[in-house]
């Protein structure tokens, strides 16, 4: 019969089924799972998220916010330029890192740093805070908070003698005794509360009544500080995404509000001011610098939590956000190793083996 299965037919359907499995595979290295979203795509969901409060901050506070943004973005955008161009190698501009670090750079400043502090910074922020380790994906720190510890602990005094405009748009709060806390950042609520707290209640500095100004109209502070809401929108919006896990901001803010209630303090209030959702949202949240395994990340942000608040009420700066996430970017390769899955298919080690 013409439809008899014979061994040489059998064996030609055997080598076409060999043929097609070939063509519909693709044998490469792992990873054999990947993302439909490509670096520059999630840096400008970032870009995206941080918009919001980008426009707000300038609607307010005009031209020096502006200007904080511009130098900001564009030294950290020069600085990877020339760095791989001088080391002859491939332009990375085009993944929107620099662009990301220079707007998370503007939002850590006070707005009227002055220019070239602001493109120290920036430079400092990609050369040695990334660069200088191999470019994205093998820095230690993040980037933009080196950029703004470096300028902090370089020209403190420069900043220091920096005044708000007075009886313009951005001035420190006006309460008795808080002068000394008029620095280039102004009389922040967080460093009135703790003047206050040292006073004992001297200045009677009522908390409840900075929950509206911190959650919409904040010009007390660094940049990316003038509405705590807008941050949290950004940052919810990228949690949907998928683009950032919840469980860094998650372990960071109720560290927070838990230890902030355990002191016996108002954690509404040290919730929202200062940098905090800024840091638990964008900064501790960097891929590169942030575990990879699900649980070290809320250990990791439980400890950014912990860090914060602890150093906030018993340290010498209220708003000790920077140099917490900084921290604990050094443990998280520990953190990492700590929770490192097991391997498939290997067998647990006992003591006989040896």
């Amino acid at each position: 019969m013409s439809d008899e299965l014979t061994p040489e037919r059998a064996a030609g359907a055997a080598e076409e089924a060999v043929v097609a499995t070939a063509h519909a595979l693709h044998v490469a290295p792992s990873p054999h799972v990947a993302s439909s979203e490509n670096v520059t795509q999630i840096m400008l969901w970032v870009v995206a998220a941080l918009l919001p409060t980008a426009f707000w901050a300038v609607w307010n506070m005009g031209w020096v916010a502006a200007q904080l943004l511009l130098v900001c973005v564009a030294s950290c955008l020069g600085t990877e330029f020339l760095w791989t161009t001088a080391s002859r190698k491939p332009h990375t501009l085009w993944d929107c890192s620099a662009l990301v670090t220079g707007i998370l750079l503007a939002f850590a400043l006070p707005p009227r740093t002055p220019w070239w502090i602001a493109a120290a910074a920036g430079i400092v922020a990609i050369g040695l805070g990334k660069m200088i380790f191999g470019g994205l994906g093998w820095n230690l720190f993040n980037p933009a908070l080196v950029g703004r510890a470096v300028a902090l602990l370089s020209w403190l005094s420069v900043m220091a003698r920096v005044k708000p405009y007075p009886g313009g748009w951005y001035e420190g709060l006006s309460f008795a005794g808080t002068d000394s806390y008029d620095a280039i950042s102004g009389a922040t609520r967080l460093a009135v509360a703790a003047a206050d707290r040292a006073a004992g209640g001297a200045y009677a500095f009522d908390l409840k009544e900075q929950y509206v100004p911190l959650l919409f109209h904040n010009l007390q502070g660094s940049l990316g500080e003038v509405s705590a809401a807008l941050i949290v929108a950004g940052g919810l919006l990228l949690v949907l995404k998928g683009i950032v896990d919840w469980r860094i901001p998650f372990g960071y803010l109720v560290t927070v509000v838990a230890l902030s209630l355990v002191l016996g303090r108002d954690p509404i209030f040290y919730l929202l001011a200062g940098s905090v959702v800024l840091g638990a949202f964008f900064y501790a949240t960097d891929y590169v610098t942030s575990p990879m395994t699900p649980g070290g990340r809320l250990v990791f942000g439980v400890g950014c939590g912990a860090v914060n608040t602890i150093t906030r009420f018993y340290g010498p700066a209220p708003d000790s956000v920077m140099f917490s996430i900084l921290f604990m970017n050094g443990l998280a390769p520990l953190i990492d190793r700590a929770f490192q899955p097991r391997t498939f298919g290997w067998p647990k080690r006992s003591a006989k083996d040896g």
